[in-house]
């Protein structure tokens, strides 16, 4: 495919010398992805904040509602793999403005719908699709492409924009439900997925080949690779080869139990738990939000570590703290905010994706040039984990009155998963610190 728009710079600018770039055009790229991250984490902040809205409207059950949740969540992970394919094949500014665009149609369209199977349709499978298409893949394509140094510090980076954004969108979203319907927090999402598309149109590049660049860090220049044709089954390709080996189920099945543990559970049940135990919406979204104030700081100083450190121990120690948190939650809730609530929001906010810049290094150390779309389907079980308790969490609800049950479960998968992660075997050839294979 040929892109003349794109095209690479002279030769005489593919290998600058430091005194003419002083910033690398990377940190730019980093910028403009996290921006769109942040904008397309609006619609990531909603879900949680609609289920008493919805249940009270249309009298839907929670598990209903759940339901087009873990939908969501499910398609979220599941398309992760195809586009991380998709964008070797196509661009990555392609397939983000399309995925962008396809997440404020289906936030849009809520605002008309009447019966649950619409519900599933909007919310569900077109908000699920867009936001797959540009999940961490892209972060990680993103990392992978332009930066050969520091790719741990920008993948915790490029990880805590969505928590940057769930801290811009929680409180403006739940202000707007409590003052007036969830109709125009839906409208909101819709606009700020569109609002990004033109940064990402005119200011995001594929590849530093575009702009005659080496890598931020490389010590040669990387001439741009052609469009990588059969997307779908180049990923399928990947996940037989990975299947194959046993790292792979280790990272899933931890990964899993990370979406489990956040997104289908604090991000989903967390405000409608606080709210059964007499606490404001307002305030309960707005705690959800300071967690995204400290995730930021967690992910990028994971990021950090994940550099310098053992990245299995990382994991280990990241989910054995998560699953001691959840266990003191249940006595935590009450109708006010008081100091241990707030203890447990910065350290769980801490440790909230502090997982991603670890599990990307596996990633990269197990399966080299095929790390991202590896990484995708990693992400799809993160998902799967999370759509589970994001729908069980609201059976429970129903069935049992409470949340409990599922904060105290949530909590032993947190142990299972950090012995797992300590048992994943170091492959001899990598070198884990620098974040190179060899």
């Amino acid at each position: 495919m040929t892109q003349t728009s794109e095209a690479p710079a002279p030769v005489r600018d593919q290998q600058p010398t430091r005194s003419r770039v002083r910033v690398h055009r990377a940190w730019f790229v980093v910028a403009v992805t996290f921006v769109t991250i942040i904008g397309a984490a609006a619609f990531r902040s909603l879900p949680g904040l609609l289920i008493d809205p919805l249940h009270q409207e249309f009298d839907w059950s929670r598990g209903t509602i759940g339901a087009a949740v873990s939908v969501n969540l499910a398609l979220y992970g599941l398309t992760a793999p195809f586009a991380a394919a998709l964008m070797d094949r196509f661009g990555i500014r392609r397939v983000v403005a399309v995925a962008l665009t396809v997440i404020a149609l289906g936030s849009g369209l809520t605002v008309w719908m009447t019966a649950a199977w619409q519900l599933l349709l909007c919310w569900g499978l077109l908000v699920g699709l867009g936001s797959g298409s540009m999940a961490l893949a892209f972060a990680a394509t993103v990392t992978n492409r332009w930066f050969t140094e520091r790719r741990g510090l920008v993948s915790g980076i490029l990880t805590a924009a969505s928590a940057s954004g769930q801290l811009i969108f929680l409180p403006l979203l739940s202000w707007m439900i409590t003052r007036y319907d969830w109709r125009p927090a839906a409208v909101t999402v819709a606009l700020a997925a569109l609002a990004v598309v033109p940064f990402v149109w005119l200011l995001l590049r594929d590849h530093p080949a575009d702009v005659g660049l080496k890598p931020y860090g490389g010590q040669e220049f990387v001439p741009k690779p052609p469009p990588v044709r059969g997307a779908a089954r180049r990923a399928v390709t990947v996940l037989s080869s990975a299947m194959r080996t046993g790292p792979f189920w280790l990272l899933a099945g931890t990964f899993a139990i990370c979406g489990a543990s956040t997104n289908g559970l604090i991000q989903t049940h967390f405000v409608p738990a606080a709210h059964d135990h007499g606490m404001p919406v307002t305030a309960a979204a707005s705690l959800l939000a300071v967690i995204g104030v400290f995730d930021v700081a967690g992910t990028i100083a994971s990021g950090w570590f994940t550099d310098r450190f053992e990245p299995r121990r990382l994991l280990a120690v990241y989910y054995a703290l998560r699953g001691v948190s959840l266990l003191f939650l249940p006595m935590l809730l009450a109708p006010t905010v008081h100091p241990p609530m707030i203890f447990f929001i910065v350290f769980y906010g801490l440790d909230w994706v502090a997982t991603v810049p670890p599990t990307l290094a596996l990633c990269r150390e197990q399966y080299g040039d095929d790390s991202a779309i590896v990484f995708g389907w990693v992400l799809a079980s993160h998902q799967v984990g999370a759509a589970l308790v994001a729908f069980l969490g609201g059976v429970a609800r129903d069935v049992f009155g409470s949340y409990d049950v599922v904060w105290y479960a949530s909590g032993a998968l947190c142990a299972a998963a950090a012995l797992m992660a300590l048992v994943i075997r170091r492959r001899p050839s990598a070198k884990v610190a620098g974040l190179v294979v060899a």
